[in-house]
């Protein structure tokens, strides 16, 4: 099968070394006891509000006054982001991309890095002063049939080391602030699509890097969120003719779900077929069982 890019944040890409996070220390649990009395309603209601009463960048106005930055911020979904942003009152919005763009709203700054180049990210941090929210965003799909390893190798370039050495890079910001990251991925981490098969590898990889982060990251009061997208009508998916959500209603789902305080987000009608039992399912318990090895190394 003949390749053809979608998105591609980087023009060349190779191996990476793996970034070594910081000890992160003892994770806290922010969920208090439930009565076993309470009505489904209540505890509902009260998980969802103290989800709230934890998260720094939870307030009446949600991302309101913050300062968000957005990678892939030149199209689609990156590019709803930053307006949504902009729509919610965020202070400052930094938009990441490999080009320089322009955008008339003065709390829009610019940002130039490609995900594959660690010198590029780590001197882009270097002037940003402080930020509440990471948004993970660029990315690269490319059909193949993994008959070339050099396929897989491109998109863990791009779509997993890309995103864990900007998460790096920002990270003593986020810290401070007590902010969040949100790896924006696919539907394709949980169950693969065929015809682009590296790319589910890569998304499945950096779904399991969200949660290996959601865990170290706790007791820095540091959130992490991912983001299950289905079929968006983006240049990824323009040519499938198939039911699509607008960038725009995925960008407000994103969020909405962050102010919310949901660890998966699922933004579209065809991810959110999966939310219902998603937080009690198996796979989430098992995830939470094991953030427990945290405390106890």
């Amino acid at each position: 099968m003949a390749s053809s890019a979608f998105i591609v944040p980087g023009v060349s890409y190779g191996h990476r070394q793996m970034p070594k996070l910081g000890a992160a220390g003892p994770t806290s649990s922010w969920r208090g006891p439930v009565s076993a009395q309470m009505t489904a309603s209540t505890r509902r209601d009260e998980r969802q509000n103290g989800e709230r009463s934890i998260m720094s960048i939870s307030s009446a106005t949600g991302i309101a006054d913050r300062t968000v930055l957005v990678t892939g911020a030149n199209r689609g979904i990156g590019r709803a982001l930053v307006e949504e942003a902009l729509a919610l009152g965020a202070k400052r919005v930094y938009a990441a991309a490999r080009q320089p763009m322009s955008h008339p709203d003065r709390r829009v700054t610019p940002l130039v890095f490609d995900l594959t180049d660690d010198a590029q990210i780590r001197a882009a941090a270097g002037t940003v002063e402080s930020l509440d929210v990471l948004v993970n965003n660029a990315g690269l799909a490319l059909y193949d049939d993994l008959g070339d390893p050099a396929a897989i190798q491109q998109h863990l370039a791009v779509n997993l080391f890309g995103p864990l050495a900007v998460t790096q890079a920002f990270l003593p910001l986020l810290t401070r602030s007590r902010g969040a990251i949100v790896n924006v991925l696919s539907t394709a981490a949980l169950a693969a699509i065929p015809v682009i098969p590296a790319y589910s590898i890569s998304k499945a990889a950096a779904f399991s890097m969200s949660q290996s982060l959601r865990a170290l990251l706790a007791a820095r009061g540091v959130r992490v969120h991912a983001v299950m997208t289905g079929p968006t009508d983006t240049d990824m998916s323009r040519g499938l003719e198939i039911p699509k959500a607008s960038p725009e209603s995925v960008a407000r789902a994103i969020f909405d779900g962050v102010w919310r305080g949901a660890e998966e987000i699922f933004p579209d009608p065809m991810s959110a077929s999966l939310e219902l039992d998603w937080n009690g399912g198996a796979v989430k318990a098992m995830e939470r069982q094991n953030a427990g090895l945290v405390t106890a190394m």
